[in-house]
């Protein structure tokens, strides 16, 4: 038989008087209340308010919820809004002591630690709502059991800014998930981990409402299909603001706080014609469809992301408070496939990589078998990259987290087994997979086995300290390179003659003519010529057998020149990118000042390369703008749509990777690396940055396909943080 709520108080009592405490007034009050409601035959909540217990309330009222299983109080909450006198390991075992009737936890995270998050996470809880706002996780990994949760709320969560890979895997019933005023970015990592929530239908990143011009239909934000427990937002879609209403568990702070500029957004008048965003007959407008967002995180602002949002988790039903139609899927839908990839190469399925393994094997085998036939099986007539890119594929979709890591070098002429080098330029190795060349802020060039961080050939500085901006290999002597420096030194370099042990300062190296405020060096495709350009409108063209300086092209721009690159082919030919907002190709068997062709972006040319078949250029200016030309005449290939940020600092640079096949882009003021099909312009992933430590942000300095490895790279990646070294950043 169930213990009766009077019998519950006076064990209470009995319990404060064993550990010598008097009765917590606010504990008693919500027992009385309790009794009430039982004896109207209404549901008997235990109400306990955290805000008023102390430490010496602990032990008692511990003793009190190990007996609620077993009693007529039908749920538990427990509510914390302020700071609290009360030990987070207290609290803890509080919120553990109650096992099935433990209905909603309010926890405002200003009052506990670390370890008072992280047992939440880990252990889990047997709550209905859990509503943790303004909870200091940064990278949340919610892996505990919740399965009885229907309602997460993680509000106003400032740090929080991913989600890991095991996050939400035992959430079985979660149902609504609340993530406005957060942090988080990736589209991709964020869809994935939300996938594995079954029972989600109702997801929000922001709180959209309508203008008040609007007639509102009742029946656009019920509560229909979204599960038991769940109640309606109301006729903007908005959490109640009193603890009365249905949802007193996700009392938000919403009216009791200033809005700044990204707090409210008001969505264009032209975004929200027709049926954009709403479902069919839930709005009657006296006039054109407007939608207010308030407290949107940064994934809001993300090219088409409802549309991928809506696309990735079809069983939602409501997405910032805005109910889903199946027009709206349909749209969606379309949407995705013409602007997003699923997986590389245009694979719709995610396959077995044992399985590819196996296919791979036998297709081998039976090829050699009937070498000798005219005809063979459809099956084992692949293109040779056929099972390379289907593995590349399988591996791209067996997880939307990428393996990051920082290169960490060891090692070092100067027989440190530790050194911190600042690394300000690199470059991959034309033939040996193992290796890089890394420029640094001190003037060193380190050759360093980026696979297990060993230097191999070390180059220290000569003479007053300066910036390594310029580095290039060569492709027939491959031992061989040029560095310069931003005081506008020139070397060519012998590795052989450097090793991690001995240098021969001399020994192996040529020295050329300065090239005042140097920033660019590139080797054509014979090893015969390279050039060079700096902040000046002016390139040089040096000769490598000779050492000699051949020739200054002169106001080839308007403005200085950032990049200067030799085709990957041609000997003759190189293209120069520039603040000017021009990109033009030269041939130096003609007059410097007539280029074969110009081709104009809207913004000053931070990078240009070419494709390695010299197909085409990739030219990239200021602020994501990135495109794609033909290197025949200039004409634009491919706009890659990438959305800018306003900013006239943001410098973005583009390579390839994997070939020709995609492109790898990121700019300074950013902590992201779009990954993009060099074919199609659709996105593929985006690659978030995160640096070690709360506050530690980093941002793209340059960036490298990995010419060796399908869709590996290395980042050249800065902290925020002022007096903070640059690193490489291992993707």
């Amino acid at each position: 038989m169930a213990t009766d709520v009077g019998t519950l108080l006076k064990r209470y009592f009995g319990a404060c008087e064993r550990h010598g405490v008097s009765p917590n007034k606010s504990i008693m009050t919500s027992l009385f209340k309790a009794k009430i409601k039982k004896a109207h035959h209404e549901t008997a909540t235990l109400s306990v308010s955290i805000d008023d217990l102390k430490d010496v309330d602990f032990y008692p009222l511990r003793d009190l919820l190990t007996e609620i299983d077993g009693s007529e109080i039908d749920v538990v909450d427990m509510v914390n809004r302020f700071s609290c006198a009360l030990n987070g390991e207290y609290v803890t075992q509080l919120l553990h002591a109650v096992d099935k009737k433990l209905g909603h936890v309010d926890i405002c995270d200003v009052s506990f630690g670390k370890e008072f998050l992280l047992d939440i996470a880990q252990q889990g809880l047997t709550c209905q709502v859990l509503n943790l706002r303004s909870s200091h996780f940064r990278k949340l990994n919610m892996v505990g059991k919740f399965v009885h949760m229907h309602t997460l709320n993680l509000d106003f969560s400032a740090s929080l800014t991913s989600f890991r890979e095991d996050c939400f895997t035992c959430m079985p019933n979660l149902n609504f998930l609340s993530l406005c005023a957060t942090r988080i970015t990736n589209l991709w990592t964020t869809s994935a981990a939300l996938a594995k929530l079954p029972s989600l239908v109702d997801l929000r990143f922001q709180s959209c409402f309508f203008t008040h011009d609007m007639e509102y239909s009742s029946a656009s934000f019920g509560d229909e299909g979204l599960g038991s427990g769940h109640t309606g937002l109301g006729p903007h879609g908005e959490l109640p603001y009193s603890s009365d209403e249905v949802f007193p568990h996700l009392q938000l702070i919403l009216d009791n706080e200033e809005t700044n500029d990204y707090d409210e957004i008001s969505f264009s008048t032209m975004d929200m014609h027709d049926d954009d965003y709403f479902s069919a007959g839930s709005v009657k407008s006296s006039g054109v469809k407007k939608c207010i967002s308030r407290h949107p995180s940064p994934i809001c602002f993300e090219k088409h992301y409802r549309e991928y949002m809506i696309a990735s988790l079809p069983k939602l039903s409501v997405l910032d408070n805005l109910r889903i139609s199946k027009t709206d899927k349909e749209k969606a839908k379309d949407i995705f496939t013409s602007h997003f990839e699923y997986l590389p190469y245009n694979r719709h399925n995610k396959e077995s990589l044992v399985s590819l393994l196996q296919q791979r094997e036998t297709s081998a085998n039976l090829s050699a078998t009937h070498a000798s036939r005219n005809s063979f099986s459809f099956s084992l007539r692949k293109t040779k990259h056929f099972y390379s890119r289907s593995l590349s594929a399988a591996k791209m979709g067996s997880s939307a987290w990428p393996a990051l890591r920082s290169l960490s070098i060891t090692g070092s002429s100067l027989r440190e087994e530790r050194r911190n080098f600042r690394p300000r330029q690199f470059e991959y190795h034309p033939t040996d997979s193992s290796l890089m060349v890394i420029g640094t802020l001190d003037g060193e060039v380190v050759i360093v086995n980026h696979e297990n961080g060993k230097i191999v050939s070390y180059i220290p500085s000569l003479g007053a300290l300066n910036s390594v901006l310029g580095l290039c290999w060569l492709k027939k002597y491959p031992s061989k390179l040029i560095a310069g420096s931003d005081n506008g030194s020139l070397r060519l370099y012998d590795i052989r003659h450097y090793t991690s042990r001995q240098m021969h300062h001399n020994r192996g190296s040529v020295f050329f003519d300065d090239f005042d405020q140097l920033t660019s060096v590139h080797v054509n495709s014979t090893d015969e010529l390279f050039v060079v350009s700096g902040y000046s409108k002016d390139v040089a063209l040096y000769d490598i057998g000779s050492g000699k300086l051949l020739q200054v092209f002169a106001n080839m721009h308007w403005e200085h020149i950032n990049v200067v690159k030799f085709s990957n082919h041609n000997p003759f030919l190189f293209a120069t990118s520039s603040f000017d907002q021009d990109v033009k190709m030269w041939d130096v068997r003609q007059k410097p000042n007539q280029p074969c062709y110009t081709a104009s972006s809207s913004r000053g040319n931070v990078m240009v390369c070419f494709s390695p078949d010299d197909h085409y250029l990739l030219v990239s200016a200021v602020d994501n703008e990135v495109k794609q030309l033909l290197a025949v005449d200039g004409r634009l290939h491919m706009d890659f749509g990438i959305a800018s940020t306003g900013s006239s600092q943001n410098y973005t640079r583009s390579y390839y990777m994997n070939g020709r096949d995609y492109v790898v882009s990121g700019s300074c003021d950013e902590h992201v690396v779009r990954i993009c099909c060099a074919n199609t312009g659709r996105r593929l992933r985006d690659v978030s940055l995160e640096g070690r430590g709360a506050g530690a942000s980093m941002f793209v300095q340059s960036l490298r396909g990995d010419p060796f490895r399908d869709f590996n790279m290395s980042i050249l990646a800065a902290y925020v943080r002022p007096n903070s070294d640059s690193e490489i950043v291992k993707v």
